[in-house]
């Protein structure tokens, strides 16, 4: 099914063939470029997943301090998030893009010269700080140009950014770290930081030229066509006030401290899946590194798979926290099983292949209900909010598996406890968020 098709809204209403018109010709405008933006940005922040196979006995680290590292990510990136929202719904997106995906670049290229666990603490931190704002003003963005009915799908073509990251980033930091090592003296983890970072940069660059900071913006796009997009958000709101205090009404809502541990859960699984497959991989028995892109290059896949259909699900049915729920019981189970897998490559690629699509999914789900028990005014700082605040699972996640790995000499335990955490976020989503505020049948 192409995104042309799947893109009208759920149900028996018939919308006018210029209504549809008009969002394909935006998704097809804004998502493709949105998406490879995503992309770098995944490839920058997950790469050490792959250098750590070559840097760990180059520069001598402990699993703890990769673990560390790798987590420190996530505490640049929640103190500056907020911020940087709010910053992107005054000056735009444009501007936002530019500043965020040039900074991010530069530092990314810079990690070639780590050489300390503390310069790699400091870069991994910075790197965050950087990247800031990125996740969470795309999905704000998003609101000014789709209506809820329709968000779930873009929101899935936007993360499936982060699959494609995957599924492209084993195989192309593998070939970096094997075929272009030893090149003017830099190891292939250096190389691998460089090559990735550049793109970024230039891509930062495209954005403030390419993208309109919104529809009455865009000077692609009709009056008549204008007027379609800027007519659905108006009737979304519906009672909802534009006008208001922002960051002050988002902290006045109870629903936003409901999302904010939901969120927390959410990142936990979908960060291990990222920062420890290839170590899983290895783990079982892949010794060539080759092998080890391929198989993790399969679970992305998976998860892009996971992206589409579940989001389709759940725009196709108008039901989000169940759609939620039955992804992180998923979740639980293939990480409960994984210690199953720990001498059957096979059954490894399996499980974290159904888990990904899983977790992805679930990822997608998630981000369909803030815009909905959000007002429009406190939107940009209460998805920011969340995303800060729930994010901190992001640092959570590896640095559990990180140090039960070091004192175990296992990472199955920390999966088990993560799988934990994404069951009990299921509960706080049945349980503190009604159908109606999460978005569900809601009259389009």
């Amino acid at each position: 099914m192409s995104i042309s098709e799947s893109i009208a809204p759920p149900g028996d209403t018939v919308l006018s063939g210029e209504t549809e018109a008009t969002y394909r010709k935006i998704t097809m405008r804004l998502m493709p470029f949105l998406v490879l933006c995503y992309v770098i940005s995944y490839l920058d922040r997950a790469n050490i997943a792959f250098a750590k196979l070559q840097f760990m006995d180059d520069l001598g680290f402990s699993e703890a301090a990769y673990g560390l590292g790798a987590g420190l990510f996530f505490v640049g990136y929640v103190l500056f998030e907020v911020p940087s929202n709010i910053m992107l719904r005054r000056i735009g997106a444009r501007k936002t893009l530019l500043r965020i995906m040039g900074l991010w670049g530069l530092i990314s290229c810079a990690m070639m010269f780590v050489s300390t666990p503390f310069q790699f603490y400091v870069m991994r931190f910075l790197l965050g700080a950087a990247e800031a704002g990125f996740f969470p003003g795309v999905i704000f963005y998003l609101t000014y140009w789709f209506p809820a009915s329709r968000r779930g799908r873009v929101t899935g073509y936007f993360m499936m950014g982060a699959a494609f990251a995957g599924i492209i980033g084993g195989p192309v930091a593998t070939w970096i770290m094997v075929h272009i090592a030893d090149v003017l003296g830099l190891k292939g983890w250096q190389w691998l930081f460089l090559v990735e970072g550049i793109p970024a940069v230039v891509l930062g660059v495209v954005a403030y030229f390419y993208l309109s900071d919104g529809p009455k913006q865009a000077d692609w796009m009709s009056d008549k066509e204008k007027r379609i997009v800027l007519d659905d958000l108006a009737v979304e709101d519906d009672g909802h006030s534009s006008h208001g205090h922002g960051l002050r009404d988002a902290l006045a809502n109870p629903k936003l401290y409901i999302g904010i541990l939901a969120y927390f859960t959410v990142v936990v699984s979908f960060n291990a899946i990222a920062f420890w497959t290839p170590t899983i991989f290895k783990d079982v028995g892949v010794k060539d590194l080759s092998e080890v892109g391929l198989f993790s290059s399969l679970v992305f896949f998976s998860g892009a798979l996971g992206n589409y259909f579940i989001g389709y699900s759940s725009d196709r049915y108008l039901e989000r926290r169940w759609h939620f729920a039955a992804c992180a019981v998923v979740i639980a189970a293939c990480f409960a099983l994984l210690p199953l897998a720990a001498h059957n490559v096979a059954f490894a690629v399996v499980l974290m292949m159904i888990a990904a699509a899983a977790s992805y999914g679930g990822f997608v789900v998630f981000w369909t209900m803030p815009p909905s028990f959000l007002s429009q005014a406190s939107k940009a700082g209460g998805i920011a909010l969340i995303t800060a605040f729930g994010g901190f699972g992001q640092f959570v996640s590896p640095t559990v598996i990180g140090w039960t790995k070091s004192m175990t000499g296992s990472i199955y335990l920390g999966f088990s406890i993560l799988g934990i955490i994404s069951v009990i976020g299921a509960a706080i989503i049945l349980l503190g968020i009604a159908p109606l505020a999460a978005g569900e049948n809601k009259k389009r």
